[in-house]
């Protein structure tokens, strides 16, 4: 996959994913299903995972010749499945957005080892198991984008809103994905880091309702507010596409100014 250097092509044509295949994970709710449906609204080929065939159905239904394979992510056996079904149907995969991710709140007196390493399992490990996986492909076809989507929680403490599992694990999604920048930037491939702040999400459930919580918010964050799934479409569009040809091992936080404190 290279990128376009005629005169004909204009900026926002370079945001364009035509005739890309692009995998996105955990898009059966929240920011994984409008990711998807902003890659596919640019042109991308979309592959939607989850655990939840029922929504991924629904999803791939809103948009035309998307693909659903439900796949458990904690699997290992279900990771390789996945990227075998992609390789089989379409021959490539030209953008691996890793977003399917768990994390609860609470104290670390009261997270057990299983649920700790439940969270590295599925942010850390199989986001790297996805990239070791799609990586083969992408060489071949002349390069790729992987795109890790992380958090402002892998670069700053969450207290009062407790979860050092989260935390933990999205702190090395961090530097998982500085380091596959490294080893694979002259092979054509490069990897960025996705960082939301706080956003609508399955996880952040109830914030946007409760008062206590859009007071915590508003009264840390420069811009006080939480953020709109749309203020993520830039970042997105940015790191997956051609755009970004000279970007890779960089988090890209969209976090309200959040960590600029």
């Amino acid at each position: 996959m290279s990128s376009t250097t005629t005169s004909s092509v204009t900026p926002l044509d370079r945001f364009r994913l035509d005739d890309h295949v692009v995998l996105v994970t955990g898009a059966s709710s929240g920011l994984g299903e409008h990711f998807a449906r902003v890659l596919h609204a640019a042109g991308a080929q979309v592959v939607v995972t989850a655990r939840r065939a029922d929504r991924l159905e629904q999803l791939v239904g809103d948009l035309p010749g998307a693909v659903a394979v439900t796949a458990d992510l904690s699997s290992e056996s279900d990771r390789e499945r996945l990227v075998a079904t992609v390789l089989d149907r379409f021959g490539r995969i030209d953008v691996l957005v890793n977003n399917a991710g768990v994390g609860e709140k609470m104290a670390v007196e009261n997270e057990s080892v299983d649920w700790f390493r439940t969270a590295m399992e599925v942010n850390v490990t199989a986001p790297w198991h996805l990239a070791k996986l799609s990586a083969p492909s992408m060489i071949e076809h002349g390069g790729g984008s992987i795109v890790n989507v992380a958090s402002m929680l892998g670069h700053v403490g969450s207290t009062p809103v407790k979860q050092a599992h989260y935390c933990a694990s999205k702190g090395g999604m961090v530097n998982l994905t500085r380091e596959l920048a490294l080893q694979w930037a002259r092979k054509g491939i490069r990897v960025n880091a996705l960082c939301p702040g706080w956003f609508p999400s399955e996880m952040t459930e109830g914030m946007d309702t409760d008062e206590a919580s859009q007071a915590f918010i508003a009264s840390n964050s420069p811009i006080p507010r939480m953020g709109e799934l749309h203020e993520l479409d830039g970042a997105l569009l940015l790191l997956a596409s051609p755009a970004s040809t000279f970007l890779t091992g960089q988090s890209l936080i969209v976090d309200g100014g959040w960590t600029a404190r």
